[in-house]
């Protein structure tokens, strides 16, 4: 593992001297080459989901399909045609001496990538690190390894063609050993970033040496204020939890105003029809039962129900007697990731987006957004829930540094 750390690095360095339009151009024939090689790549994701029973949360996560694999292709073409991130003059200004300072955006040079059972991800970093100019080196979970072997196969091959040095991209076995070996990388891989549940968060987070951008676990709400629409919060409670329950944006708990409470079965209605099995504090519970909603997936709801990322089809309910609790209610449980307030009274949205401490804050609107092709930038590295450096969606300027250029014509300090 040692010599593909030292290859990346060496590989990262010529990165340096490809034009965007180069880049652009590889980008565009990954893409072709994606839907080209669509048969070879879902025959290794079956190999892989033949290994993985149906009901594991993380089966839809694995899973690739044509159309799948048509959205991936179409978010590399995004990412291709998207401005660089690289060259931007982020300050620049000439000082009294005489010597001119720009601080210029630039590539951190490799990133890590640690991620489980996702192998889209294997395709979304390499485009983005690709655009910005990084090397990446990708440590995926054994779960997938046959999809991203195949991934990154293809991947190699198109590099070849177009005379780029395939170091740029590297995939590491799928052992715990080589996930200790990139998080002791120092001096080869520039930052890590972890994309999976808690436990692999916390794994690198507290095992890392070298940088690392914490993606966190989502943990989702969303708030039925006591002025919510009861249209709009159908639609959006029904897509927030149904959509793809297995991804990160994917809503776990909501939380209903007391006054509205006689709504509930109404708001949940559209759930039954995919079994959402509900966790339904005092209140709820007894307003939904000898409701319609299918009385044998309601249960009382226990503490350890709020805070947990269901990753399934459940929903914890929580009532609240005012805004106030709800935001408390948030703050202890939540994430950082994606919260959400249904409301047709300003002053309560206003509230709910100043107070709420996540990286994407929510009016009116499903968390199933919370995505970076969503937000417009081609695809996403991750979810970053952390404060210090980039925070949501990472994208292309989030992967990248900067530093100082500073030219002068024979000045010397005194």
């Amino acid at each position: 593992m040692l010599d593909q750390f030292i290859t990346a690095k060496k590989a990262s360095r010529g990165l340096a001297l490809i034009s965007d339009e180069k880049r652009n151009e590889v980008l565009n024939a990954v893409a072709d080459a994606i839907q080209a090689n669509e048969a070879a790549l879902l025959e290794a994701n079956q190999d892989d989901l033949s290994r993985m029973e149906q009901s594991n949360p993380l089966y839809d996560r694995l899973l690739l399909t044509p159309k799948r694999l048509a959205d991936i292709a179409s978010d590399m073409r995004h990412v291709s045609q998207l401005p660089s991130p690289l060259g931007r003059v982020l300050k620049e200004k000439t000082l009294d001496n005489g010597l001119h300072l720009r601080r210029v955006s630039v590539p951190f040079g490799v990133i890590g990538m640690v991620f489980e059972a996702r192998p889209n991800v294997a395709f979304d970093v390499f485009s983005l690190c690709f655009k910005s100019g990084n090397a990446c080196v990708l440590k995926g979970g054994k779960d997938a390894d046959s999809s991203n072997q195949a991934i990154i196969a293809l991947i190699h091959q198109v590099l070849q063609q177009h005379g780029i040095d395939t170091g740029v991209v590297q995939l590491l076995p799928a052992t715990h050993e080589a996930t200790a070996a990139m998080l002791n990388a120092v001096g080869y891989i520039d930052v890590c970033i972890p994309r999976g549940g808690r436990k692999l968060i916390d794994f690198v987070r507290d095992n890392a040496k070298v940088p690392v951008i914490e993606t966190g676990a989502g943990v989702v709400h969303t708030y039925f204020d006591k002025d919510g629409d009861l249209d709009k919060g159908k639609r959006i409670i029904h897509n927030a939890k149904t959509r793809r329950v297995s991804v990160c944006n994917a809503l776990d708990c909501l939380i209903i105003h007391k006054d509205r409470i006689a709504d509930l079965p109404e708001l949940l209605a559209p759930l039954a029809a995919s079994n959402v099995r509900l966790y339904a504090d005092q209140a709820a519970q007894s307003i939904l039962t000898g409701s319609s909603y299918p009385q044998q997936l309601i249960e009382q709801a226990r503490e350890n129900h709020y805070g947990t990322e269901f990753m399934d089809y459940k929903l914890a309910i929580r009532t609240v007697a005012s805004l106030d609790e709800a935001i408390e209610h948030i703050t202890e449980n939540g994430s950082g990731h994606s919260e959400c307030i249904i409301t047709e009274n300003p002053a309560a949205a206003q509230q709910f987006e100043a107070q709420i401490d996540a990286a994407c804050v929510y009016v009116n609107a499903p968390t199933s957004f919370t995505d970076g092709a969503q937000f417009g930038l081609g695809a996403e590295i991750g979810i970053s829930t952390q404060k210090l450096g980039p925070r949501g969606p990472m994208a292309l300027e989030e992967i990248t540094t900067y530093k100082w250029l500073i030219e002068g014509n024979g000045q010397v300090r005194e």
